[in-house]
């Protein structure tokens, strides 16, 4: 018994250091090919001149592993988020750039001011439907919300 305990052990150990270790390695060799794409351009409008509350289009239809430049403005009076945290998990961000700031690394959501741009280069690494809202207050209860689907 003593000896299927360390067995067991020892299993659940290499499995979980080769799960654990593979993520960095997989992020890089995806980044480094991925690199060399030219991104697809994707225009969002979030609300627009009459100050509707949505976004144009609201449905999102990308295919993991190749590389997007998600154009992001807004036209509208108002500040409007880009909201998708469980889309953002699931892709590599290349870089966020908005003015001349470039942010990289893990984003969440965008805010966008009025009459604002900001492109958001990534990678989609996951496979999935996921929601999208403008997390003002009120803004989704209007229907500030799409759906971003990632396919292979």
């Amino acid at each position: 018994m003593q000896v299927i305990k360390r067995i067991y052990f020892i299993l659940v150990l290499i499995l979980s250091f080769s799960v654990v270790n593979t993520t960095p390695v997989l992020a890089a060799n995806i980044s480094g090919d991925v690199l060399k794409q030219a991104a697809i351009e994707t225009p969002v409008s979030l609300g627009n001149a009459a100050n509707e509350l949505k976004f144009e289009p609201n449905t999102l239809e990308f295919t993991a592993g190749k590389r997007y430049n998600l154009r992001l403005t807004n036209p509208s009076q108002l500040k409007h988020y880009f909201t998708a945290k469980d889309f953002a998990d699931g892709i590599w961000t290349q870089k966020v750039e908005a003015g001349k700031v470039e942010i990289k690394g893990a984003i969440h959501e965008v805010e966008l001011k009025p009459g604002a741009t900001a492109e958001w280069v990534f990678v989609p690494l996951k496979p999935g439907k996921y929601s999208l809202r403008c997390s003002v207050p009120g803004h989704a209860e209007a229907g500030m919300t799409g759906e971003i689907t990632v396919s292979n």
